[in-house]
């Protein structure tokens, strides 16, 4: 039984999709808005196992984790960051303290956390590969946590031998999304429902202008869940973190032209070249991933597209 914290988020349930699919039981907790796509609702109570969970509460943390036998933990806990410094603080890092104690006591075999590609903020060109060496400040809060949470979780599992790996996860787009913070997934939501697209900050832009050659490593929900599942599930690893992305670039001139694609009708206007903020290569190698389990993303953006536009015309609003 793997326990997935945050399992009823937009990733969260795409790896549990991923796990069920490799023939895995979960248990998916929820803060306080549950989801419930068709995609899971009918492995509930069955191969798929729901609980409440506030992740500070360490004795609750465990308390599942034993009324369940959990022998594996994907740690996805993302909170809101408007909760102000102390409050995301509090949530993010007692967090992985309280995940991290049950792993121990519960001696699971394995327990991936959540990272980000925004780890690689202030590299200036890539692809972006494991191994780089990282700056030790940080100007968002992706890329001040994350870092810190892989420090301190491999740290741990360390002095534990607890087996520890973090993964750094792309920008991901597709079924389920819901903040809009990405482009993609403005444009398609855009495109089915007939309106103009949202220009404002996001991946792959700041406010303002939206430049044909900017871009950056788009993967797709699904990919993206499947490659937390065979991590998690790998028999061994060689390494303790790994980038799961699309492993190449996409310019968003490709985006409007897959979208244009199923979608005639739509326009959007691209400025020539790139923006100020671009960055050559700027995708996410994958190959130490891809050399130890079987992951291949298998959406890139001219399936992605149309299997996203066909989701949400099917009734689907996030």
């Amino acid at each position: 039984m793997i326990l997935v914290t945050g399992g009823l988020g937009f990733i969260g349930l795409h790896a549990a999709r991923g796990l069920l699919d490799l023939g895995e039981k979960v248990v998916l907790t929820q803060y306080q808005v549950p989801r419930m796509p068709d995609f899971i609702k009918d492995e509930v109570d069955k191969r798929a196992f729901i609980e409440q969970l506030d992740v500070t509460d360490g004795d609750r943390v465990l308390a599942i984790c034993r009324k369940h036998a959990v022998d594996g933990i994907v740690h996805m806990v993302s909170p809101d960051s408007d909760l102000g410094s102390a409050g995301y603080y509090r949530i993010v890092m007692t967090g992985l303290l309280n995940v991290l104690e049950a792993g121990r006591l519960c001696g699971v075999k394995r327990l991936t956390v959540a990272s980000s590609q925004t780890t690689y903020t202030g590299v200036k060109e890539g692809p972006f590969r494991e191994d780089m060496p990282l700056r030790t400040t940080a100007n968002n809060p992706g890329e001040a946590f994350k870092k810190s949470m892989e420090i301190l979780s491999h740290y741990y599992g360390q002095r534990e031998a607890l087996d520890v790996v973090a993964m750094r996860i792309g920008a991901i787009y597709g079924p389920l999304y819901h903040s809009m913070g990405h482009l993609v997934s403005r444009m398609v939501h855009a495109a089915v429902e007939g309106t103009e697209v949202a220009v404002r900050g996001g991946f792959g832009q700041g406010a303002g202008d939206v430049y044909a050659g900017d871009g950056g490593d788009m993967c797709y929900a699904k990919d993206c869940g499947r490659g937390i599942a065979l991590l998690q599930t790998a028999a061994k690893l060689e390494h303790r973190c790994y980038n799961i992305g699309s492993g190449r670039p996409t310019a968003n001139a490709e985006v409007l032209a897959a979208i244009q694609g199923i979608v005639p009708g739509f326009r959007m206007n691209l400025k020539d070249g790139t923006g100020p903020s671009f960055r050559a290569n700027a995708y996410m190698d994958i190959s130490r991933i891809q050399a130890e389990t079987d992951y291949r993303p298998d959406f890139l953006i001219d399936k992605a597209v149309p299997d996203y536009v066909a989701w949400l015309r099917e009734g689907n609003a996030q």
